[in-house]
């Protein structure tokens, strides 16, 4: 016999806001090129956003049916949600994705995700900076081979270098 699924501190708070989320990315979506037709830009995007809508719906509706966890000790539940829920990494790795969002436009393509690289390696962990610089360099340069030589895409130069090269 199975037993009774508990719900973590938070996840219901988290359920509620990937719904949320969901809902305005399938907005967002829509506003690209309408419900014109099955090929129009935004149709991607619209099938993406309407499966996460489905599958949040799916799981918020699971979260809130589920039991609430008994509290263990005198931690609060802010606590105990950002010790299951977001660790410092999964927290320091978000805030370095918002950076690296931030600065693609004014730094470009290469030096914004080159610096993302290098300080993603080190925030999950690894402490060899050589390794790390390294690595992104040789990732960084398979990328942009990929995408700028194969498929043509013309990537962000960046604000800041305009009138240098």
């Amino acid at each position: 016999m199975a037993t009774p699924r508990t719900r973590l501190p938070g996840e219901l708070v988290f359920s509620c806001l990937m719904l949320l989320l969901s809902a305005f990315l399938l907005w967002a979506a829509v506003d690209i090129s309408g419900l014109q037709s099955y090929t129009s830009a935004g149709a991607y995007p619209m099938a993406a956003a309407a499966t996460m809508l489905v599958c949040s719906l799916i799981v918020t509706t699971q979260t809130a049916r589920a039991g609430a966890a008994a509290r263990q000790g005198d931690e609060s539940a802010l606590r105990a949600f950002l010790r299951r829920i977001c660790p410092p990494e999964v927290i320091s790795t978000s805030l370095a994705i918002a950076a690296y969002m931030l600065t693609l436009e004014w730094l470009g393509f290469v030096v914004s995700s080159y610096l993302f690289l290098a300080v993603t390696m080190r925030l999950l962990g690894s402490t060899r900076w050589r390794t790390n610089l390294l690595v992104s360099a040789l990732v960084l340069g398979a990328v942009y081979l990929v995408f700028q030589t194969a498929f043509s895409v013309v990537l962000p130069a960046g604000r800041l270098w305009q009138g240098v090269f």
